[in-house]
């Protein structure tokens, strides 16, 4: 099972290859209820870099001694992170009704958006969002042809275009020498007008330099892959990628694959509230939790490996009912589960006063 969803957001460092987490929820009440099936995401961060020939640029040696200008558009991507986060989703498989009447203590069952049970005989506080990612703002454009002289606008050809825009790089610099130097004709009043006017200098070079070098303008988009394994597997394509398409379609051999190794650990949470083997009765209070199973997912691309992370997973372990007992007349019984493996988080008993 795997789906795809875009956004932008702001580059973060490899160092935080992996991480789990959940999202906010919306706590309801719900007669029914599923236990969840954990599913991985992986957010992937790619950068997109689009390069633009400059109008000036078979010039730029010429008149600037600058050499492997770019002569045509180019656009490369490059991934700079990839983070595994777990969330839970319903199981379909798994829908019961607790026993919401006289014979059970059950008061309420909290379930949410998706159905997933939350909690029973207990307020449930939805956890908090995961702070996202915004992406930066980006600097307004600059257009090189608001810096131009009347000169260099008026020139009778490109060659000539490109000397004086080229001679007028050239005076910007000397004027920012002799600033710096102490030496210009007009020289600022104080430091703060002094980085004014260098700043001004700065941004009218850039702009020239533009008609030359070109432009390059980068944008991060953040790709969520999300699986939900069912079972081990040494080798399970995640997506492919390219330098030049960025991420391509599976069946698409110009992008270099990316594998995922999914192993059990065959190490199950413990849970004593939990019935092993119990037979399903007419006074069942129908409320069960999984036991969810431990799992090493690896990340790798052909032999270089990138990075691994062991959580549990819902579908890896089993699911049990729990006592009965815990619902009965003489106990008042409060749960809170745990959102992304339907494991029982905590667990308050008292007893039911006469």
């Amino acid at each position: 099972m795997k789906s795809y969803r875009n956004k932008s957001i702001l580059v973060f460092a490899l160092s935080s290859l992996f991480s789990v987490g959940t999202t906010a929820q919306n706590v309801t009440e719900g007669a029914s209820y599923y236990l969840p099936k954990t599913a991985v995401d992986f957010s992937i961060l790619i950068e997109k870099t689009a390069k633009e020939p400059g109008d000036l640029c078979m010039y730029a040696e010429r008149f600037l001694k600058k050499k492997d200008v770019a002569t045509e558009p180019e656009t490369t991507y490059r991934i700079l992170g990839i983070k595994m986060s777990s969330r839970g989703v319903p199981d379909t498989a798994k829908v019961f009704t607790p026993a919401i009447d006289t014979k059970h203590s059950i008061t309420s069952v909290k379930v949410d958006e998706q159905g997933i049970i939350m909690g029973v005989n207990a307020e449930v506080t939805p956890p908090e969002p995961a702070a996202g990612f915004v992406a930066a703002p980006k600097p307004m454009p600059l257009n090189a042809r608001d810096y131009l002289t009347q000169d260099i606008l008026s020139a009778g050809s490109m060659a000539k275009m490109a000397e004086l825009t080229a001679q007028e790089i050239y005076d910007i610099r000397e004027s920012k020498s002799q600033l710096n130097k102490g030496q210009a004709d007009f020289m600022p009043k104080d430091g703060e007008q002094l980085r004014i006017m260098l700043n001004n200098l700065n941004t009218q070079e850039t702009a020239l330099l533009q008609l030359f070098e070109g432009t390059t303008v980068k944008d991060t988009v953040e790709t969520v892959i999300t699986i939900v394994p069912e079972k081990a597997t040494e080798e399970q394509l995640l997506f492919r990628f390219s330098s030049k398409f960025g991420l391509t379609d599976t069946d698409d051999l110009a992008g270099a694959p990316y594998y995922i190794k999914v192993e059990d650990l065959h190490k199950t949470v413990s849970n004593t509230a939990t019935v092993e083997g119990a037979k399903k009765g007419r006074d069942d209070a129908n409320i069960y939790a999984n036991l969810p199973g431990k799992i090493k997912i690896t990340l790798y691309k052909i032999d270089q490996e990138l990075g691994s992370k062991e959580f549990y997973a819902a579908q890896f372990g089993k699911t049990l009912p729990l006592d009965n007992e815990l619902f009965g007349k003489k106990l008042f019984t409060s749960l809170i589960y745990n959102p992304v493996t339907g494991n029982v988080d905590t667990i308050k008993t008292e007893m039911v006063k006469k």
